[in-house]
């Protein structure tokens, strides 16, 4: 299968869904980028800050760059001219320096909360405890230039589906909680970012909207 039928396979197994595919460019080759994008695909999610500035470089300029794996504070302003979505904010110190940078760049960027949902010690993320208190900290008002439009969470690295289900079920219960009761000038609830190459399926039925997927477009390294 070439990159052009897994990128098509995937669509026809989203149909019917609300999940958007982010194809994961991680450690990919720019020339995989570009078949990606020739098949239509122009979203890519990047992991570490050097490689997705460096691909977005040159690559076409309409590609919408996600950076879904943890961000630190100092490496914000690399990536603030141009990033669609930050996925992975599991601080408010962080969003007060994507905050900083956005208003340097003239823009307002759009990041998701990360909610730690996994029952092992290997993820970032939030308690939904955290989450609450950042969504009611007097302090968030006061950011104009970002924009809070949703979760991300990574469920456990397990074969128990029945597992994945109830931590993706919970993230979205949550979503729903937080969407209804935190309607603030800075807040556009609509994004769950949940589902990675293999669970997005049980993640779509769980009402994700983004799904990040790599190995099942790209092959395994």
């Amino acid at each position: 299968m070439t990159i052009a039928q897994n990128i098509a396979d995937i669509h026809t197994q989203l149909q019917g869904t609300q999940a958007h595919l982010i194809a994961v460019t991680k450690t990919k080759p720019i020339g995989d980028l570009e078949q990606a994008y020739q098949a239509g695909c122009k979203v890519f999610g990047e992991n570490k800050v050097q490689e997705m500035v460096s691909k977005w470089e040159v690559l076409p300029k309409d590609i919408n760059w996600h950076l879904i794996g943890h961000l630190q504070s100092n490496k914000v302003k690399y990536i603030a001219p141009f990033v669609s979505l930050i996925h992975s904010v599991d601080s408010f110190k962080l969003l007060q320096e994507i905050d900083k940078q956005a208003i340097k760049n003239e823009r307002i960027i759009d990041c998701l909360l990360q909610i730690y949902i996994a029952q092992e010690d290997t993820k970032f993320g939030l308690s939904e405890e955290e989450a609450i208190e950042l969504l009611e900290s007097p302090e968030l008002k006061e950011l104009q230039n970002i924009r809070l439009v949703g979760l991300m969470g990574m469920a456990s690295n397990t074969d128990n589906q029945e597992q994945i289900r109830a931590e993706f079920k919970g993230l979205k219960q949550f979503f729903d909680r937080i969407a209804s009761t935190y309607q603030l000038p800075n807040t556009a609830w609509k994004e769950i970012s949940m589902g990675m190459s293999g669970d997005f399926l049980i993640a779509a039925e769980e009402g994700s909207t983004l799904v990040r997927v790599g190995s099942a477009i790209f092959g395994h390294r």
